[in-house]
């Protein structure tokens, strides 16, 4: 056995054989520990199972963790390259228990292991135990049979574990390898102990008190195991060699290295190299759990781990983008053990190769600004911290950067100086806030953005994590605490919320701490980016620095991303239909519906909809990856991403791309863009394949002002359920008029031609029933009296609507010939119209609109109006037809 490979799976093995089981690797970025920048040691995504908060179906596990120490309390950045095993990424191998076994059962697992399955000498093994642990003391006495010569008693930290200031915590044992008397150094506890003969290569940790404040100590009702053995150190042990650098993973990595750069790998740029190798690993893992270089956070270190590297490519006389070319290589070594990886290699290479040509330039146009300034300073001068700030503020050269490049020449930086120029620029930037108008109501969140810095955001990555309060705000000001009851907002170390942008709505979800509930009511960002969850505590006292477990609405989260990949989706379809004029000018993305504005001349025809929505399908249905790169916005620009109406960008975007990049969907589709089919820059949270959107169905077209339409749609769930209430109506619909819902459009067209041929029929028979009926007002049986020397037709009549009375008018001058004709009729509703009309021979005698007036006053109304032969009046009480009828006959008699 010599490959790290073999090494890390014979370890995974050996103790699933002995009832483990093989837990993958967490995520770099830890979820369930706020107080911690990376994942640093294996035990930490067991945390919570340790102190009981989580409970797991296996009381026994195994895992080879990613971890880094690159930033906190545990950095050892400017160490790796240098020295022999240090690294700012490595892999952690242990097992544990939690409540199962104890020390004998860790110490008989460990020494059959590393004697056994690893083959190691007895005779070069050494053990250490905590000084008062006389237990562990003889259980190494008994199993392993060394003589207590090489069972060593260490007092201190160093053998003495603790989760913190309280909690659980234990005595540890730690197993050596004694690489041999041609190698300086002494066994652990001696004074020569920091020598290099004797390498410690796996810890074992006996978690067995819990520790109180005040330094009390009680028995733990279930004592665990937690242990350690860097597989790296492992690695080199077993391949017979000292240097951690000099193993199978690190001679691939260092030979593809020297291969693009032509440089010895044993000769004077060695450093160099072994930086490369070290860094290469840790800023690909990064990324692939999420991380991406930025200006703050895990994004800084990140960032500052790259150009270290990239600054030794420069070393090694590189002279294009080194560190996306090795990626390939990493892959090969590591891929199988971390699929991560593979799935994110494309990922990984575009980061590096953009923040690696980046950083090229910031760093040719710093050094030539640095060369000018600092000509005249010489050994133990001070650079001008003025200058230092205008580097890093103009120019974006970083500050330790700057003192990187001076160290050589034994030139500091002014730091004071460099520190009260941020100040001032800080201070000008709070003056320029406090005039934005929302000083008066918000003018909290500048100063508090000022002090704690950006919150991590964890939500492109998982929905639940942990995070530490670190501030609370009620009624506008910074309170220390809130209670049972009480609104306010709380702000997070890190967050996986997220908070309104982009369109985008804010996420909800519920906070949980030791005996304290906090249900988000709201998430919104403050101050550029400061992260504010608004809402209200249900349970016990929310404090300052209380940690809570943070869990999204999932639901509500997963609609959202559906949502908003489909709000790209349709743009991209919108643009390939209409025309390149489309373009967003605004939008919502919300869990129930998304709603998208965009430029178009006129209203969109049902064909057109229609193939916008076909289009959008298909893009769903290829179930293409969704995949999002940082990129400089130049960059990303020039590669055809699309930015959003109204939105703020940064030097750095995030750019997402959906869809199979050759689709064609005809005239107006543009030359295909390599990163994907649609590629638009973006902030929000989307889905990880387009097939995660479901179905995307339109709601709605209309127009929002001249020039602008907006199209309304749902996807998933909501999808289904819109279509789900058009169906069901329709399959009632057609059952109801006995024929299926393909044809009931020609049945329904077919039954209204039907209804309107018998409306036709009814007015007509009504009509004719209306005039043949019964007289009013007098004059016999046709109603037709003599009024003044003229004939007078009056008649009251129902069932014949208004719009049909003057039909009746004309249809009785012309059987009258000459005289008047006068007729109400009365609505269902009790409500009557009236229409007079005057034969043409007696229109110098008689008006009809005076005399439709006269009958309009008896009916309650006012007015009417017409011509002198015909005029139309209603009035609210179709009661007193008979008394309008009369009010026309003495109008006419005068």
């Amino acid at each position: 056995m010599s490959g790290v490979n073999e090494i890390r799976s014979t370890f995974l093995n050996f103790f699933a054989e002995n009832g483990h089981e093989i837990v993958p690797s967490s995520p770099l970025v830890p979820r369930n520990d706020p107080t911690l920048m990376f994942t640093n040691a294996g035990m930490v995504q067991f945390k919570n199972v340790f102190t009981g908060v989580e409970k797991r179906p296996y009381s026994r596990a195994t895992t080879s963790q990613k971890c880094v120490r690159a930033g906190g309390k545990h950095n050892d950045l400017d160490n790796v390259g240098y020295t022999a095993r240090h690294h700012t990424f490595f892999e952690m191998l242990g097992n544990f228990s939690f409540g199962d076994y104890f020390k004998e059962n860790a110490i008989e697992l460990a020494w059959k292991l590393v004697t056994k399955e690893f083959g190691l000498p007895k005779e070069k093994l050494w053990a250490t135990v905590y000084i008062d642990d006389d237990e562990a003391f003889g259980l190494w006495k008994k199993i392993s049979g060394l003589p207590e010569s090489r069972i060593i008693r260490i007092a201190g930290s160093d053998n003495f574990w603790q989760m913190g200031d309280t909690g659980p915590c234990g005595p540890c044992s730690e197993i050596f390898y004694d690489h041999g008397d041609k190698v300086w150094g002494g066994p652990p506890g001696s004074p020569e102990a920091d020598g290099d003969r004797y390498i410690e290569i796996w810890n074992l940790v006996f978690m067995q008190y819990e520790q109180f404040e005040g330094g009390a100590r009680t028995p733990l009702p279930k004592p665990s195991i937690d242990t350690g053995a860097g597989l790296e150190r492992v690695a080199a042990v077993l391949q017979g060699k000292h240097d951690n650098y000099d193993i199978d993973l690190f001679v691939a990595l260092i030979r593809a290295i020297a291969d693009l750069t032509n440089a010895d790998p044993q000769g004077p740029q060695k450093a160099s190299l072994r930086v490369i190798a070290d860094h290469l690993r840790a800023s690909s893992f990064l990324i692939s759990d999420g991380v991406l270089p930025s200006n703050e956070g895990r994004g800084y270190v990140l960032r500052r781990i790259m150009r270290r590297a990239m600054r030794h490519a420069q070393l090694l006389g590189a002279r294009e983008p080194l560190m996306h070319r090795l990626v390939g290589a990493l892959t090969r070594e590591m891929g199988q053990a971390y699929p991560e990886l593979i799935r994110a290699e494309s990922l990984i290479k575009e980061t590096l190769r953009l923040e690696e040509t980046r950083f090229r330039k910031t760093l040719e146009r710093g050094l030539a600004i640095l060369d000018e300034k600092a000509a005249g300073l010489t050994k133990g001068d001070m650079f001008d911290g003025d200058v230092a700030f205008t580097l890093y503020d103009t120019y974006g050269f970083p500050l330790d950067l700057t003192q990187d490049a001076l160290k050589s020449r034994g030139i500091s930086v002014d730091q004071a100086s460099f520190t009260d120029a941020m100040e001032r620029q800080r201070a000008k930037a709070r003056a320029a806030w406090a005039g934005s108008g929302d000083a008066a109501t918000e003018s909290v969140w500048f100063p508090l953005r000022e002090k704690l810095g950006a919150a991590e955001f964890l939500g492109y990555e998982t929905e639940t994590a942990e995070g530490a309060v670190t501030a609370l705000v009620k009624d506008g000001a910074e309170v220390e605490s809130l209670k049972a009851g009480e609104t306010g907002a709380v702000v997070l170390n890190q967050t996986p919320f997220y908070a309104e942008s982009g369109g985008q709505v804010g996420d909800l979800g519920v906070m949980r701490g030791d005996g304290v509930t906090f249900r988000v009511t709201d998430t919104q960002k403050k101050a550029g980016d400061l992260f504010v969850h608004l809402g209200t505590v249900e349970q016990g006292t929310l404090k300052l620095g209380t940690a809570l477990q943070l869990d999204v609405d999932h639901g509500r989260r997963s609609a959202i991303r559906a949502n908003h990949s489909a709000t790209h989706i349709l743009h991209e379809a919108l643009r390939q239909v209409l025309g390149d004029h489309v373009a967003q000018r605004g939008s919502l993305v919300s869990p129930d519906r998304l709603r998208f504005d965009f430029v178009h001349p006129k209203p969109i025809t049902s064909d057109e909809l229609a193939r916008v929505e076909d289009i959008a399908n298909e893009v769903v249905l290829e179930n293409s990856e969704v995949t999002t790169r940082l990129m400089a916005l130049d960059d990303a620009r020039e590669a055809g991403a699309r930015a959003l109406f109204g939105e703020k960008y940064g030097d750095e975007v995030r750019v997402v791309a959906m869809g199979n990049a050759a689709r064609d969907h005809g005239s107006n589709a543009q030359a295909a863009n390599t990163m994907g089919w649609s590629v638009e820059l973006c902030g929000g949270t989307h889905v990880k394949r387009t097939g995660d959107i479901g179905l995307i169905s339109v709601t709605s077209e209309s127009a929002v002002s001249s020039g602008v339409r907006r199209i309304e749609a749902v996807t998933a769930k909501g999808a289904r359920r819109y279509v789900r209430s058009i169906i069901e109506p329709a399959n009632a619909t057609a059952f109801a008029l006995h024929t299926s819902v393909i044809e009931m459009p020609a049945r329904a067209a077919a039954l209204l031609d039907e209804r309107k041929k018998l409306e036709r029929e009814l007015s007509d028979a009504r009509k004719k029933l209306a005039m043949g009926g019964g007289a009013s007002a007098g004059g016999g049986a046709s109603g037709v009296r003599e009024v003044a020397g003229v004939k007078l037709m009056a008649r009251a009549v129902e069932g014949v609507e208004v719009k049909d009375l003057k039909s009746l008018v004309d249809e009785a001058k012309k059987q009258l010939g000459s005289g008047v004709v006068a007729i109400v009729g009365r609505s269902e509703d009790g409500k009557a119209g009236v229409v007079v009309g005057v034969t043409a021979d007696l229109t110098a005698r008689f008006n009809a609109v005076e005399l439709v007036r006269a009958a309009s006053e008896a009916l309650g109304g006012k007015g009417g109006g017409g011509r002198p032969d015909m005029a139309q009046a209603g009035g609210p009480d179709g009661a007193k037809a008979d008394a309008a009828l009369a009010a026309i006959e003495k109008a006419m008699a005068g």
